[in-house]
């Protein structure tokens, strides 16, 4: 092999792992390009995860007020029903010494 077919093998081979290169370029570009279609739907899908989020921090902030409510509602009853037990306890206390004092007046 002389010099000039030395020359033209390279060349050859190097425009060849040229245009092996570039075809292998535009199969990755044709196969990872997102479509105006796609980058709608994404976009229609990212508001519609944005206004699900929303929502669900005003369920989360509403639920946090019900409960808060609802435990200062029980605390309050709790705080009746302690003071119900109290005057029952007291009422009782009082019909058992009326009870006595009829005892001991029936007997005396």
């Amino acid at each position: 092999m002389n010099r000039n077919e030395f020359i033209i093998t390279t060349a050859i081979i190097l425009f060849a792992a040229f245009a092996l290169g570039w075809f292998a370029n535009w199969l990755v570009h044709r196969f990872t390009r997102v479509s105006a279609k796609d980058v709608g739907e994404l976009d229609r899908m990212s508001q519609e995860l944005h206004h699900a989020e929303e929502t669900r921090d005003q369920a989360i902030t509403y639920l946090q007020q019900r409960e808060s409510e609802l435990s200062n509602q029980l605390s309050q009853t709790e705080a009746e029903l302690s003071a119900a037990m109290e005057g029952l306890r007291h009422a009782r206390r009082e019909a058992e010494e009326l009870r006595a004092i009829a005892d001991r007046a029936r007997a005396g």
